[in-house]
């Protein structure tokens, strides 16, 4: 009993240091994006990295997923002989909703990953450590940069998928199923308000800064994460951990934003 005890106490001391540590960490890259001197050229690197080279993902992605909700948009309509309605249910759908997550959820598979990665190894090679005895603030010179490309890609990724997802459905809908293209695009037009755009663009600049945070702090806290281990092991479990934390923060921040916003 005095065993489980002492573990049930172990463990909540170590949630309560990790959310410290967290905490403290986004305070100091927030704090370090105004630092001078500014590296705006691994900014733009950074961004090419994370945002550029998602462009065919979040393409392709969001050409099906359109296609999709065209079809299953359609069948459904169908029933109630308002075909004409799909534009909305399409745009909606995706302005609202699918289209800042599955932009968040796809970037953390590709990029995410990586940056975790790539920082859990500077960690344990001792590259950190060094930058700090040469006076280099790791924030500034490696979070910061980051930080900046992710909060500037997503929201470009995002408006990107809703476009191309919004023709994937007129694809599914109109070319394929014969739906009317003027009623598509015109219940659209009078379906979607400033509203849900503003809505779909807040979102995606929180799930960006979920998505850096998580994962930058999971690499850079590799050493001291329990049951993470050492060397390529305890990088490969901390980037397993960093993508399952920020896809369960993004979905759960969806929900409490829609609830905020609507």
């Amino acid at each position: 009993m005095l065993a489980q005890i002492q573990r049930l106490g172990e463990r909540t001391i170590y949630l309560v240091q990790d959310l410290g540590r967290m905490g403290v960490f986004l305070a100091r890259a927030l704090g370090a994006i105004f630092q001078r001197p500014f590296r705006w050229r691994e900014v733009v690197r950074q961004t090419r990295l994370i945002g550029a080279n998602s462009f065919f993902v979040i393409f392709f992605t969001a050409a099906f997923t359109g296609m999709v909700l065209g079809l299953q948009g359609y069948y459904t309509l169908r029933k109630f002989g308002a075909e004409g309605a799909l534009g909305s249910a399409v745009a909606l759908s995706l302005i609202r909703e699918l289209g800042p997550v599955l932009t968040a959820l796809m970037v953390i598979g590709r990029a995410g990953s990586a940056m975790c990665a790539e920082i859990g190894i500077m960690r344990n090679s001792e590259q950190l450590d060094a930058l700090e005895c040469m006076a280099v603030d790791p924030f500034r010179y490696l979070i910061a940069p980051k930080l900046l490309a992710t909060m500037i890609s997503i929201p470009l990724l995002t408006l990107i998928f809703n476009v191309v997802g919004i023709f994937g459905g007129y694809v599914a809908g109109v070319v394929l199923l014969g739906v009317n293209a003027g009623s598509y695009f015109s219940g659209m037009e009078l379906s979607v308000v400033n509203q849900d755009i503003r809505m779909g663009v807040i979102k995606s600049f929180v799930f960006a800064l979920l998505v850096v945070w998580i994962c930058t702090a999971r690499g850079y806290f590799v050493h001291v994460i329990r049951g993470a281990g050492f060397g390529a092991e305890g990088v490969s479990r901390v980037t397993t951990q960093a993508v399952v934390f920020s896809s369960i923060s993004v979905l759960v921040w969806d929900y409490l934003l829609t609830a905020v916003l609507l």
